[in-house]
């Protein structure tokens, strides 16, 4: 048992130090402008709601239900929005190594991604047409500095 332990730890040592994957799980489904794409469709989804619940709040107690169904929906496309941000871009995407060779760009991605996720949050909390406002000027800024299309 003990020499097969040592075989085995012996071995990991020709492993290779570091791996670079896309993903997490590195599958070959995701590309960046996927993503961003889906956060547009999230976004979408946002703005029609806020829309939907200041219409439908003039008279709550007649539209609770559909109030309630605007309201979930618009704060799951806002978390779906953060979660990308957070689990895609900042995890995966947004490289250490680019922080050595262009440390402007860097923080400008690095900083992008906050605002996407506290604006996002922003949303979430309220139906304020300034925030989506603020979400979709983001959105598009996002997609100039993750997207690959030109």
């Amino acid at each position: 048992m003990k020499k097969s332990i040592l075989a085995f730890c012996a071995l990991s040592f020709l492993a290779p130090a570091t791996i670079s994957a896309h993903c997490q799980i590195p599958c070959g489904i995701y590309n960046d402008d996927n993503v961003i794409e889906s956060m547009h469709t999230d976004f979408e989804t946002i703005e029609k709601a806020s829309k939907q619940i200041i219409e439908l709040s003039k008279d709550p107690s007649k539209n609770a239900h559909q109030l309630t169904r605007w309201i979930t929906n618009k704060e799951s496309h806002a978390q779906a929005i953060q979660e990308k941000v957070l689990n895609y871009f900042l995890a995966q995407r947004l490289k250490l190594a680019e922080a050595e060779s262009d440390k402007e760009t860097y923080l400008a991605k690095l900083t992008l991604c906050h605002k996407v996720i506290v604006t996002a949050m922003k949303c979430k909390q309220s139906t304020d047409a300034k925030n989506v406002a603020a979400l979709h000027d983001l959105m598009h800024d996002f997609e100039k500095h993750f997207g690959t299309k030109k």
